[in-house]
């Protein structure tokens, strides 16, 4: 059984105006850091700035609400020396 909510995916806006499903910004937000320098890794505003640079509008707070969402830790927990 499934929430009916799990059938929609949410969505965040783009630089032109059109919609960008959450699903696949969780996805980008995964491959940046799964190619993260591990000695240096991305914080969630670096994530949100280079997304913002790709046209995805998006703040540094919703970025940490998906990385949470997703089970990453945070960048001082990657940290690997």
């Amino acid at each position: 059984m499934y929430e009916l909510k799990y059938f929609f995916a949410s969505s965040l806006s783009e630089a032109d105006g059109s919609g960008v499903s959450s699903t696949s910004v969780k996805s980008t937000i995964q491959k940046l850091i799964d190619e993260e320098n591990t000695q240096k890794p991305l914080s969630d505003q670096k994530i949100a700035e280079k997304l913002n640079d790709e046209g995805i509008n998006i703040s540094r707070r919703t970025v940490a609400k998906y990385r949470d969402e997703m089970r990453i830790p945070s960048s001082s927990m990657r940290r690997r020396y």
